[in-house]
C-alpha cells in the first residue's frame, strides 16, 4: 500500500473542494462545515481544515471566526483583478517561450487542443478546463521563469469559476481556433504574435464577469 502523507491528504482535500466550488456543486454563499466535508471525503478534520485555509487564501472560501465558513460570492471585481494578472503572466510566458519551443512542445500543444475540442464537443467543461490548462502549461514550463509560474498558481483559482462558465458556453468553441493560431505563432518562434494571441485568448473570460 502506498503511503499517503499528511501534506498529500491536505492537497487532495483542497483539490476536491476546489473542484466542487468551480463546478458549482458548492454554490456561492454555501456554508461549509469541516466535519461534514471530512466525512464526505473520508478524511480526518485536520487536513480538511488546512485545505479550507488554503482555499481562503485563494479567495474561494471566506471565514469569520465563531460565525461562518462559506463559499465566497462570485464578485466581478476581485475576479477581474486576478484575471488581469493571470492573463498578463500567460502572455509574458508565451512571449518568452515561443522562440524556445521544441517539436515536442508543439506536439503537446496540438494534443492538448485536440483534447480541448473533444471535451467541448462533449459538453464536458471540467475536461475542457483540464485540457486548456495542459495547453497553456507548455509555454509556462518552457519559459522557465519560476516567478511567472508561481504568480499564475497563486491567482488562477480565483478565475476558475469564470473559466468553467466560459467552457460551458458554445462561445468557447472560438478558443479552439485561437489555440491553433497560438500554436502556429510558437511554431514560427514569433514571440510578439504569441504574446498578443495568448493575451487575446485570456481576455475572452471578461465576458463571464
Amino acid at each position: 500500500m502506498q503511503y499517503i502523507g499528511y501534506g498529500s491528504l491536505k492537497e487532495r482535500a483542497a483539490a476536491e473542494i476546489r473542484s466542487a466550488i468551480v463546478r458549482g456543486d458548492l454554490e456561492p454563499g454555501t456554508p461549509i462545515k469541516d466535519v461534514e466535508l471530512a466525512e464526505r471525503l473520508g478524511l480526518s478534520r485536520t487536513p480538511v481544515r488546512e485545505a479550507l485555509a488554503t482555499l481562503t487564501e485563494e479567495g474561494l472560501v471566506e471565514t469569520k471566526p465563531h460565525a461562518y465558513t462559506r463559499v465566497t460570492a462570485l464578485e466581478a471585481e476581485p475576479v477581474r483583478d486576478a484575471l488581469v494578472v493571470v492573463q498578463s503572466m500567460h502572455a509574458l510566458a508565451a512571449g518568452i517561450a515561443a522562440p524556445q519551443m521544441s517539436a515536442e512542445d508543439i506536439a503537446s500543444m496540438r494534443a492538448a487542443n485536440k483534447a480541448f475540442k473533444k471535451a467541448l464537443d462533449a459538453n464536458d467543461a471540467v475536461a475542457a478546463l483540464a485540457a486548456d490548462d495542459e495547453f497553456h502549461a507548455v509555454a509556462v514550463h518552457r519559459c522557465g521563469n519560476f516567478a511567472i509560474a508561481a504568480t499564475i498558481d497563486r491567482f488562477t483559482p480565483l478565475v476558475r469559476r469564470a473559466e468553467h462558465s466560459r467552457f460551458s458556453s458554445p462561445n468557447a468553441r472560438h478558443s479552439v481556433t485561437q489555440h491553433q493560431q497560438i500554436i502556429e505563432a510558437c511554431e514560427k518562434g514569433d514571440a510578439a504574435q504569441a504574446t498578443l494571441l495568448v493575451d487575446e485568448n485570456w481576455s475572452t473570460l471578461k465576458e463571464e464577469l
